[in-house]
């Protein structure tokens, strides 16, 4: 009986590797900030549920074989499998940042050192970092903190399905204590999130995540790859690929609609998206599956297996190789470039480091380096590629540098009050001063904003003398009723408010609403944002959507305003030029005295 378990036990299931290539595309596509893929970052929740499935399937078929689970086997397979491909990444990314941009390496040495330890998830919640509100140069390593709750889950989990299989022999009530601590990490990252915040703790928290592992891993449990025969009915095989193919639209729907700001994705979409998934992997990993063998054509299941390596290097290239913030998207050519050399590099590391140290040592991998000799036109085209951006980063940063040098650049340079400097940058709008009518024109107005209203304080004062201006670095909508309230007790609210706020991250509609019930005796405006990331339009369509709720409040279209203004921007794509400033506030008193 043991012999014949033995045989069966390791089935290639070329469906899955189909699945981990859809994944991994449409978390490519969502770096890329392809418009169609704002959903691609469901493609990481896809792959916790085929962890939690793959892993817990190998190690129950060793427990029913053996009796028992090696533990310490399975973590040294897992650290060969995984860890030599990510130092590799780590070092080039390293001596890359070396030569360029010294700095930036410095900045991030606790990133490289949480990621190698395979805890950089909680080194980002710690520090606060955003996944999703984040200004300057993103890390080239930022997307390795959902390999850090998969190595933690597998450190952690076949010590607890070792535990579990004692104490529950029986499948059925394994299964039930493995969905009991699932709905507990789903709820958690319901109860944690807060509706119209940066929900980056709940995404990055292996407590928040861990739901999507254990139902893959409860999949396993009720659903063992092993135990299926591929001798099934007729109608059957049509059930299973009807309810795979439903599943699989749903996946594809949900990449192309979801919004990363959606409340509902935190309140139950996760949770919803690892139920599908886990209905698709079933139906995937059953011989008899007839969508199981489309999905694992050759194309998708080459993908599927140089997943990982593809996953580690796209983030590298896509960041490092990013063009100046004040430029919205990448071009076609680029795109296409910057994917033939994540290819690249994926084909290399999969070839001379993960498979040869996976299958045997250094060594072998060395040999396989010196034997394959017709493999090294696509090293030297490597390199070639490597040398060349690596020249043109160089000089880009040098060229940058300069710039620096030559004029102001960001917030604290935009804020002084420099009357010679106001005059010398923006002669071209000298309608400006028409729009002053008197000395206390700005009277019985209020401006209040984030770090975009302090580069602006000084020339709205010149413009409308008399108004009051209230802003704070990285101040979110949630807070403006706080200031609203302190303006009031101090009596500096005026009957005409401007609220500048959005270019720090997303906010609740509904609270925007609840502050706007409290100020419906004021004139209000709410100014769009113009900002390089992906929150951009999501802000903008909520304010104009509650603005249209309102007889009394009126938008200020500055995204509309500075488009094709790239001068008018810093190298951030945020933060104003002297002359960027001075056309705003001429376009905050413009439509101020639009609407007398």
């Amino acid at each position: 009986m043991s012999k014949k378990l033995d045989q069966p036990m390791k089935r290639y299931m070329p469906g899955i590797d189909g699945l981990r290539a859809i994944s991994v595309l449409a978390v490519i596509a969502y770096h890329f900030d392809l418009k169609w893929a704002q959903g691609g970052l469901l493609g990481v929740g896809v792959f916790f549920v085929l962890s939690g499935y793959l892993i817990t399937d190998q190690l129950f078929m060793e427990w029913r074989v053996k009796k028992h689970i090696s533990i310490w086997n399975f973590w040294i397979s897992r650290f060969r499998r995984l860890l030599p491909a990510m130092l590799s990444m780590l070092i080039l990314v390293a001596m890359w940042l070396a030569a360029t941009d010294p700095a930036r390496l410095l900045s991030l040495k606790g990133d490289f050192i949480s990621s190698v330890f395979y805890v950089n998830n909680w080194y980002l919640i710690y520090h606060k970092v955003s996944y999703f509100e984040s200004f300057g140069p993103a890390s080239p390593i930022g997307h390795l903190w959902s390999l850090s709750i998969e190595e933690q889950f597998y450190v952690i989990w076949p010590i607890a399905l070792s535990i579990g299989i004692r104490f529950a022999p029986r499948r059925g009530k394994l299964l039930l204590y493995m969905l009991v601590v699932a709905s507990v990490s789903a709820i958690a990252m319901a109860l944690i999130y807060v509706p119209g915040t940066d929900p980056s703790r709940v995404y990055y928290g292996t407590d928040t995540r861990a739901f999507a592992l254990l139902i893959g891993a409860a999949m396993a449990v009720g659903w063992p790859s092993w135990k299926l025969s591929e001798k099934i009915s007729p109608a059957a095989r049509t059930s299973l690929d009807m309810i795979g193919a439903l599943g699989l639209l749903v996946l594809l729907i949900s990449i192309l609609r979801t919004n990363e700001y959606e409340d509902s994705l935190y309140q139950y979409g996760f949770l919803y998206l690892s139920l599908v998934t886990a209905v698709i992997v079933a139906v995937l990993a059953h011989p008899g599956s007839r969508l199981g063998k489309i999905l694992g054509c050759r194309p998708l299941t080459w993908l599927g297996k140089h997943s990982y390596s593809l996953y580690i290097w796209h983030y590298p290239v896509i960041t490092l190789m990013r063009p100046d913030e004040r430029n919205e998207g990448l071009g076609f050519t680029e795109i296409v470039l910057q994917l033939a050399i994540i290819f690249l590099l994926s084909i290399l590391s999969y070839k001379y480091i993960e498979e040869p140290i996976r299958r045997g040592g250094l060594r072998d991998t060395w040999k396989l380096i010196r034997s394959h000799a017709r493999f090294k036109p696509i090293v030297g085209l490597s390199v070639t590629l490597f040398v060349f951006f690596f020249t043109h980063t160089w000089i880009s940063n040098v060229v940058k540098d300069q710039s620096d040098l030559a004029q102001p650049v960001g917030i604290q340079n935009t804020v002084q009050n420099n009357r010679p400097a106001i005059s010398d940058a923006n002669q071209k709008l000298k309608q400006d001063d028409e729009i002053v009518e008197s000395p206390h024109a700005g009277e019985g107005i209020t401006l209040i904003g984030d770090s975009l209203t302090l580069s602006v304080d000084s020339y709205v004062k010149e413009l409308l003398p008399g108004i009051v201006v209230d802003g704070k670095v990285g101040r979110q909508m949630s807070q403006v009723q706080e200031v609203v309230d302190n303006l009031q007790s101090k009596g500096q609210l005026g009957d005409h408010i401007i609220i500048e706020l959005g270019s720090n991250g997303v906010f609740n509609k509904s609270k925007l609403r609840s502050l706007l019930d409290s100020l419906q005796d004021k004139e209000l405006y709410l100014v769009t944002t113009r900002v390089s990331k992906s929150w951009q339009n999501t802000v903008n369509d909520a304010l104009k959507e509650v603005a249209n709720d309102y007889q009394n409040v009126r938008i200020i279209d500055w995204y509309s305003a500075s488009q094709n203004k790239s001068e008018f921007f810093t190298q951030d794509g945020v933060h104003l030029t002297l002359e960027g400033a001075r056309f705003y506030a001429s376009l905050l008193a413009e439509q101020l005295k639009q609407n007398e």
